[in-house]
């Protein structure tokens, strides 16, 4: 136990220490990541050690998943580069540049030229932290790949292996697949792993279109870091003046939330009760307007198969879309820069008689917002500019906010994947800023067979990527009693709490719900974030948490009218 938490102490303090090392550098404004700097930040990551880059400390041993995590949130192409820019929104899209945008990352991203590759931070310091710390995690892996790949005391001599990756990325020689395997053993023996779990990577990473995006990754991870050690082209990481002038001053936050006032009071709903919902862009929308818009009758118990179906079909995704548009549900493309799209539903339009909500008598005249997930610090941003009153013509208007509910992803440390969390608290990591609550959701909403449920506390981090079983054991077994990790719920109740109990631009009485169901498990082996997604498992939470949240709606509703009679 001793151990365990010294070990605790020292991940958080790393943690601490590489957050302040990172802003430094921000406002700095550039920094060498073979560097007295960078190699700050690369001790610091390995003293962390997070689960979610694996075998990083291994010298002799490429992580694979963790390489497959960090590329599918970082622009393609980007091994190539030895010069990266973090710019803010700056006219790019205005030049002949192609955007990349990652795979599971919505940020623009534009290659400069051969060597330099344009990252648009957009959602503020914890997409700049993200950034930073899977570069980080990058440059270590390639460093090795360089010490595996050439021979130092020879000139940096290639080694033979590194010789026939190359002969394979240039593409010179049309390879049979028996002399491909050939190459896969050279490369599994380069980068210390088994044919077995080489071929499998070959496979993930590749596809019709570029078979040998393994090969091609390593050879110029290696490539460039071993320009970088010679010097003939030292990598740099450069954040722009503009992006340092923006971050921090709510830039993108104010016009979003501008837009979304603007919208409500053109559609004189602006005085009405205001239901906010963080959540995806999917699960409202569906249990109101599905079995309209697909001739669906609404069964007793709620159709979760048909939730599933929709998640599988894109002809019936559109088919409610098109159905919700044309019932009155308004919907805001984001052209802030914020990457956060909304929703609007007036329940005062919209007929509950073929939903899971058939038994509530609501007759009121509340208003739902729903808007896509924030990032990070980023979920302070935009609540707090949500929540401010807004000016029309001369007239203040304060926003009459009924209740604010969170729904989204976390790493789940008490179960599994696809189980669900209700916090009472959240717990800002590496700080002594707690959130305590009253949660309008309770444990006993999510009585389910198939599912579990879990209540108690959350820790909001800093950065899911930064978490090792040390921490994590420490937050989990000792008084702190946590359930799970998340990265904005502390920011989401910073801001409602300044808005309804310190500057009174709400009404104090508001209530929240916070829900969370489980995409991970950071302390089980083969269930971190870097093994792979949920998949339909989490079609059930996310419906069922949905469900809750829009019943507790619906049911103030129902009460405000029976009071009044």
């Amino acid at each position: 136990m001793t151990n365990s938490r010294t070990r605790a102490r020292e991940t958080t303090e790393a943690i601490e220490r590489l957050y302040i090392s990172m802003r430094h550098l921000f406002y700095r404004g550039f920094f060498k990541p073979a560097g007295v700097s960078g190699e700050s930040i690369r001790s610091l990551l390995k003293t962390i050690n997070p689960e979610i880059y694996g075998s990083m400390n291994i010298p002799n041993k490429l992580e694979l998943d963790g390489l497959m995590y960090v590329l599918d949130r970082l622009p393609e192409g980007i091994e190539e580069c030895a010069f990266i820019h973090l710019t803010s929104d700056e006219g790019f899209d205005k030049g002949s540049f192609e955007p990349i945008v990652p795979k599971k990352r919505r940020r623009n991203c534009y290659r400069i030229d051969e060597h330099q590759m344009n990252i648009e931070v957009l959602l503020g310091r914890s997409e700049i932290y993200d950034i930073l710390t899977h570069l980080t995690f990058l440059f270590i892996e390639a460093d090795k790949i360089r010490n595996l790949a050439f021979i130092q005391d020879e000139g940096w001599k290639p080694t033979r292996a590194f010789k026939i990756i190359e002969e394979v990325v240039k593409g010179e020689k049309k390879f049979s697949r028996k002399e491909k395997e050939v190459a896969l053993i050279h490369l599994s023996s380069l980068i210390g792993r088994t044919f077995d779990e080489t071929l499998t990577a070959y496979n993930t990473f590749g596809d019709d279109n570029n078979p040998d995006r393994l090969f091609k990754i390593i050879y110029n991870l290696g490539k460039v870091s071993l320009e970088d050690a010679k010097q003939t082209r030292e990598r740099e990481i450069h954040f722009s003046a503009i992006l340092k002038e923006r971050v921090g001053h709510h830039y993108f936050g104010e016009k979003w939330a501008n837009k979304v006032k603007e919208v409500l009071f053109e559609n004189d709903l602006h005085t009405r009760p205001l239901h906010i919902i963080s959540a995806n862009m999917h699960s409202v929308k569906n249990m109101l307007y599905a079995n309209a818009a697909l001739n669906k009758k609404q069964t007793k118990d709620v159709d979760y198969k048909l939730y599933e179906d929709i998640s599988n079909k894109k002809e019936l995704r559109d088919k409610v879309l098109k159905y919700a548009l044309e019932d009155g549900m308004l919907y805001i493309d984001d052209k802030s820069g914020s990457n956060i799209d909304v929703q609007i539903i007036d329940l005062s339009k919209t007929d509950l008689k073929n939903t899971p909500f058939q038994d509530i008598k609501f007759g009121g005249d509340d208003v739902i917002m729903v808007f896509d997930y924030a990032f990070g610090e980023q979920a302070y941003e935009v609540m707090d500019e949500l929540l401010r009153p807004f000016e029309h013509k001369g007239e203040v208007y304060n926003m009459k906010v009924k209740s604010v509910s969170v729904m989204g992803k976390a790493g789940i440390l008490a179960g599994g994947k696809g189980d669900i969390m209700i916090p009472t608290s959240h717990i800002f990591e590496g700080t002594a800023d707690n959130y305590p609550f009253e949660n309008a959701l309770k444990l006993d909403d999510f009585k389910d067979n198939e599912l579990k449920a879990f209540e108690g506390a959350m820790i909001t981090v800093l950065g899911t990527s930064l978490q090792n079983r040390d921490i994590l054991s420490y937050f989990m077994n000792t008084s702190w009693k946590a359930i799970g990790l998340e990265m904005e719920g502390a920011h989401y109740q910073k801001a409602i709490q300044v808005a309804s109990k310190i500057r009174n631009h709400i009404a104090p009485d508001l209530f929240v719900m916070y829900a969370y169901y489980a995409s991970d498990n950071p302390l089980e082996t083969g269930s971190t974030l870097s093994s792979g997604g949920l998949g339909l498992t989490g079609v059930k939470p996310t419906y069922l948490i949905t469900l809750r949240i829009l019943e507790k709606i619906l049911q103030s509703g129902k009460k405000e009218i029976s009071a009044k009679k």
